[in-house]
Formats: C-alpha cells, structure tokens, sequence
C-alpha cells in the first residue's frame, strides 16, 4: 500500500524537479531539503518526503542534525497514516527519530521537535510513549498541549483528556473545541455543554460540535436553541451546523426554522453538498413539505445513495407510495445500487399501499439480486406489511423462520397488527415476548389494553393497568408539537396549559362541529377506560393532536400558508 502512494505522488512534476534536483548534488543544501520535505507535506505526500530525506542521508548525516529536518520528518512519519516508515528500510520510524532527537538535544530544547514526537507516537497508536515524550518536556506551550488532548480524543480517553486540559494555564480555541468534540463523540452531551458554557469566544466549530452532540443524542430543542443565540450572534455556520439543525428541524417538525437554513444557504451563494441537500430533502419531507423536498432533489445535480433513499422513505411516509417505488425502479435503472436505508423506504411504501406480494418480491430480491442482506428492520416492515393486511398467521410463521432472535420492535408491530383486527391471542403472545424485551415501554401495556378495550374486556384493561402500577412503569403521555412564529408548542391530550387555552378549546369544539356535520364518527373502542360513550368522545375529542391542529387553526390565517405539526410518541 505505501509503495502504491509513493507511485502516485511521482505524479506531480514540480515535486518530482525538486527531488531529482537534490538527489544528484553531490552535497544537498539542509534548507533546500526542509523547503522540499515542506512542500511534499503540505501537497500531502508526507511518504515522498521520508523517501527524499532516506535518500539524502547516506550523502548528508548531518540533515537529522538540523531541527527543522527532524521536525518535517517526525510530522511525515506521523501523516503516513500511523503507519513505520521503518518497515521500507528507511530507518525513519518515531522511535529512531525520537533516538536522533535525544542524541541532538532537540527533544529536550526544540519545541517544534517535541511536539512532532508526541504526535508521531499517537498517530502510531502509542499513547503510552506519545504521554511519556510529554511527560518529559521540560516546557510546555499550548501547542504541544493540544497535541495530546487529541491524541487521547482520537482514542476515546476523553477522561485522560480532560486530566490534560485542566492542568492547562493557557487554553486557545482547539483546546476548547479539542474537549467538546470528545465528549460529544462519547455521547456525554452534559459534559460537552460545560466545556462550552466555560468558553469565552466561540468559532463555528465550537457551535457546531455542540449542536452535533445534541442532534446525535436527539435533543433538538436545544440544537435550535443553539442555532438562534449562533445567528443572534453573527457566527456564520459551516456545512455540519446546518445539517445538524436541519435535522433537529425534521425531528421537531420546526419547518419555519429550516426553510430559514435553506434561505440562508441559497441568499448566500452555499453549495448544496450531497450531505447539505440530503439533509433539506430529510426536513422538508419529515415537517410535511412533501413538495419542497422534492424541489430540492430535483435541482441536486449529484446524489448518492443516501439522497435517493431519503426521498423514497420521505415520498412513502406521505402515502405516496407508487411515486415512492416509481423513484426506486429509476435509481435502479441509472445503475445506484440500493442499500438497507432504501429497502425500508421500499417496504414502507409496499406497507401504505398493502401490496403484500410486491412487499414479498422486494424483500425476497434484496439478498436474491442487490446482495443486502435483510435486518430486523426489514422482518419488521415486512411484520407490519403482513399485519395490516390481516396476514396475522404468515407474520408470526415469519417472525419464527427469522434468522435472528427478534427484538421488541418486530413484536411491536405484530402487537399494532393485532390491534387493527382485534386479535386478542396473538396479541397475548406478542405482549408476552415484549414484557422479556423491553418490560418498561409503557406503550405495549397501553396498546394491549386497546386491544382489550376494543373487545370490551374491561378485566384485561385493569389487569394491565394493576400491571403498570405493579411495576412502576411511568406511563410517557403522547406529546403533539406546531410550529408557530419560530416557537415549538407542545400539547397533551387534555392539556389545559397553554396560555391561549381557552381559544383553543373554543376552536376544537368548532373543529368537531364541523367533523361531525361531515359525518365524523369517533372510535370510542379505542378509549380504554371503562367510562360512558360521551366521556369517550370527549377524551378523544382532546387527543393532543387535535389540540395542536386547533391551535394552529387559532393562529395561523389561510392566506399564511403551511403550519407544521408533529406528534411524538
């Protein structure tokens, strides 16, 4: 693999002068050296400059001599992918150079030098020798400091890290950035917004690191939070931070907010990567912009994988189905090979439109003809696409010949199946696996007892409601969210909270009105307390989604456009 690198950077012609140059004078010049090694590692051909160097040295033994020469040579052992030079016959490994260093009094003098060991060590993978050539420094300058907050970053020791960077007297911005990217790598989101809360001046990556961390953990509300104390102030954002608030847009369903970043992105003349333009078309289809989404795909003049599958999972969880597997057989025709994110989409689509065969064949083909190989995801959709289909018997028979031991989600869709055609035993059976499982998702026990409701078994409702209190299981109330004037509102059923409550329920009881005029019956079996019809439709009537749907009836006049709305479960 290295002699395949060093043959591609002969490719270049002014490296290649320079190079043949100093390899016939009979006794190279030390700065012509440094400048050459200089520029094969800022052209990153660190390889080219250790073979330059192992050229020269049997002529000049004296280039090592030279701190500027050991320096370049210690940052391209530590570029070559921590890969030992020492393994080509060159002798230039960080441990003989760390030997040459000592020899010459550069480790101990030679700032430069030091810090090039350190990082030459972590780059090998030696922590323990990159934290001894530290160690022994007889001064240490922010630089060098930094070297090893990211070396023990880079290995997931943000403990040791933080070790280092408390008994730090001067810290600059990478020290600051070095210690919220670990934490945020290591998901110890609390962590990284301390480091960030102590910062006195932040840059983009600064912001950005901390709204990655919250993304990855799921907390949006504050990754939007985040972006509008950045705008407010006037840190411009970077590729990364926006794809992070486009996904805390799509999550929250905050479309105001990312049709915000995609005008900033087009007023100011930001290329739509792959990943930037993805990351549109994922918002705009989850907030309910089915349209916009598909505006952006379409101007996106390159698209991966990823791209297309976004947008067959966004087109399929709109309901538009035939367009979703339309777009499908089109990526396959251009030759994309489709990967396990596709197959999803595909199956949700075959799932909204109950194409039970077509499901089949889509699930049969990814193994038979793309070489995917189907994980429980796949089972699951394909539970759920047997389910809703009342093909109860065949998703059980499937969930039996699954190569792997199903997890809770594949029993939870058989358990939603079991809902939509009242089969009361096999939802037993799929409550029974859910309890091993995942024993204190009180979604189960709410939907087993839906179940029972339904089928008028008030003495299974209270069993689970006795099982619930037994356990402690803390029931998590459906929460439904609108957008409005850049602000989530969030909703319970029944909720009474809201400062505007009053308005709302007067537009609610207009709301129904006019359902029930259009012939809006509702479900009362799915109330699974044992109340009167009336108290029934009440309790449905407050459904948070309802509320939210009120509330944004309430604020938002027609000539206004789209509001977006989102439950969460």
């Amino acid at each position: 693999m290295l002699a395949r690198r060093g043959a591609a950077a002969a490719a270049r012609p002014e490296h290649l002068a320079a190079h043949a140059h100093l390899v016939k004078s009979a006794s190279p010049d030390a700065f012509l050296v440094t400048t050459a090694m200089r520029g094969y590692l800022r052209a990153c051909l660190p390889l080219q400059a250790l073979l330059l160097l192992r050229s020269l040295l049997p002529r000049a033994p004296r280039l090592l001599g030279n701190s500027f020469s050991l320096s370049l040579a210690l940052q391209a052992t530590a570029a070559v992918s921590g890969s030992e030079p020492a393994t080509l016959g060159c002798g230039l490994g960080s441990a003989s150079l760390h030997a040459c260093a000592f020899k010459s009094g550069f480790a101990a003098a030679d700032l430069f030098v030091r810090t090039a060991l350190v990082e030459a060590y972590a780059k090998a993978g030696r922590a323990d020798l990159a934290r001894a050539a530290f160690d022994e420094a007889p001064r240490r300058d922010v630089f060098l400091t930094n070297v090893m907050l990211a070396a023990y970053v880079a290995r997931g020791e943000v403990a040791e890290a933080r070790k280092v960077f408390d008994g730090m007297r001067d810290r600059d911005l990478v020290s600051w950035n070095t210690m919220i990217h670990g934490y945020a790598v290591k998901g110890e989101v609390s962590m990284a917004r301390e480091i960030f809360d102590g910062m006195e001046n932040r840059d983009a990556f600064s912001w950005s690191s901390m709204m990655s961390a919250y993304a990855k953990a799921q907390r949006s509300k504050e990754v939007l939070e985040l972006w509008q104390e950045m705008r407010t102030a006037h840190v411009s954002p970077d590729g990364i931070t926006m794809v992070s608030v486009l996904s805390a847009c799509g999550h929250m369903g905050a479309l105001a907010v990312g049709a915000e970043v995609h005008q900033f992105v087009e007023s100011n003349g930001i290329e739509v990567d792959v990943k930037l333009g993805t990351a549109l078309i994922d918002m705009y289809a989850k907030c309910g912009d089915i349209e916009n989404s598909l505006r952006v795909f379409h101007s996106m003049p390159a698209k991966d994988v990823v791209t297309w599958s976004s947008m067959i999972i966004g087109l399929a969880n709109h309901g538009l189905g035939h367009d979703a597997l339309s777009l499908f057989s089109r990526m396959i025709s251009q030759g994309l090979q489709p990967n396990d994110i596709t197959f999803i989409g595909v199956l949700i689509a075959c799932t909204h439109l109950g194409l039970v065969s077509d499901g089949k064949k889509y699930f049969s083909s990814m193994s038979v003809v793309h070489g995917v190989a189907p994980k429980v995801e796949h089972y699951g959709c394909m539970v759920d696409l047997l389910g809703r289909s009342g093909h109860i018997e065949e998703a059980r028979q499937l969930i039996s010949d699954m190569p792997f031991e199903p997890d809770a989600v594949i029993w939870r869709a058989l358990l939603g199946a079991c809902r939509i055609y009242k089969n009361v035993e096999v939802a037993e059976e799929a409550m029974a696996k859910l309890r091993l499982l995942d024993p204190h998702a009180d979604g189960h026990y709410v939907l087993l007892s839906n179940i029972y409701a339904q089928a008028n078994s008030w003495e299974g409702v209270a069993e689970m409601r006795m099982m619930l209190r037994r356990e402690n299981i803390q029931r998590i109330p459906g929460r439904s969210s609108i957008e409005w004037q850049n602000t989530i509102h969030e909703f319970v059923s029944g909720d009474r909270s809201h400062p505007r409550s009053k308005e709302i329920y007067e537009i609610l009881e207009e709301m129904m009105d006019r359902l029930r005029q259009a012939g809006y019956r509702p479900m009362t079996g799915l109330v699974l307390q044992d109340i009167d019809e009336q108290s029934k439709e009440r309790a449905l009537a407050e459904h948070s989604e309802k509320l939210a749907i009120a509330f944004g009836l309430l604020t938002t006049p027609a000539s206004e456009g789209q509001c977006s709305c989102k439950d969460y479960w």
